[in-house]
């Protein structure tokens, strides 16, 4: 048989059945506070699951709680519509919708704390080093090294409703790596790399950490979910080199995350100034926290 895109033993495919079971909270209203998982599919091959599901919500085909994922992702999209491509069954690929009830203000936090989940529940359930690049990249953090595992991408859809979207390389080989700076948990020498454990983690700990946003009215200090992304960012204490929005750049040390989920860079003449979107390059090792 000639070998083909779905026939890697080592890369099985996703049970939609037993998720679902797992995650889902079918017929059980929606309470304040909570993010109850309602509708769950897995798609064999579409071009994104935030592109789908985004056009779903407009169309009013989705209902919050809804979860897309994606077996592969012939288009899948990064931060600045940058494109995410990997191997078929070889990572997450997922989205998700979000009615949320906090201030629309404080929504820029959502992202963020879906990188505190998501960087938890890697590290307690494949036994991978994790880390936060700001403001959304997942890092498998070595020794010597980081590398970036995973992102997040955040879109409001109209007044009520965001979708959240993320991707991670589980079992990527270095030889499929889009960009040396990329890994995978595999290669980060994951304890685990069954993705139906990985996925039900990674969804569980973003409710619990949006349930505790929800019930602070999305207070990040309250919620205490500044306290833990401020712990996990490994930009933090770096020299760092920012790319904004409109070409501008600028260099200094990160020194904090503030109350608005920005992230603080101290020129060399100790003016502070909070960067709210670019690029983040880190220009040294961090000197510890």
């Amino acid at each position: 048989m000639t070998p083909n895109r779905w026939s890697d033993l080592s890369r099985p495919p996703l049970n939609q059945t037993a998720l679902r079971r797992a995650l889902l909270h079918e017929g059980t209203p929606l309470h304040e506070g909570d993010v109850l998982w309602t509708h769950l599919e897995v798609l064999e091959s579409v071009n994104s699951t935030h592109t789908e599901l985004v056009s779903r919500t407009r169309a009013g085909e989705a209902r919050p709680g809804t979860v897309l994922v994606a077996e592969e992702q012939t288009a899948g999209r990064g931060r600045l519509d940058r494109a995410w491509s990997a191997p078929a069954r070889s990572g997450l690929f997922f989205s998700v919708l979000l009615r949320p009830a906090a201030a629309a203000e404080r929504w820029g936090w959502i992202p963020l704390l879906a990188g505190v989940a998501a960087a938890g529940a890697l590290a307690r359930t494949a036994g991978v080093d994790t880390g936060l690049k700001w403001p959304n990249d997942i890092l498998a953090t070595g020794a010597d090294e980081e590398r970036k595992i995973g992102g997040i991408l955040a879109e409001r859809v109209d007044d009520e409703h965001v979708v959240l979207g993320m991707g991670v390389n589980v079992t990527l080989r270095e030889e499929e790596l889009p960009v040396p700076t990329a890994g995978s948990l595999a290669l980060a020498g994951a304890q685990g790399t069954d993705r139906d454990p990985i996925l039900r983690a990674v969804l569980r700990a973003f409710e619990d950490w949006y349930g505790r946003w929800t019930a602070a009215d999305g207070d990040p200090t309250a919620c205490g979910v500044l306290e833990a992304y401020a712990a996990g960012c490994v930009t933090l204490g770096r020299s760092v080199r920012a790319m904004l929005p409109g070409g501008e750049e600028l260099l200094g040390e990160a020194v904090a995350v503030d109350g608005d989920g920005r992230l603080v860079i101290a020129s060399e003449q100790g003016v502070q100034r909070p960067v709210a979107a670019g690029d983040i390059v880190h220009l040294r090792p961090a000197t510890g926290k």
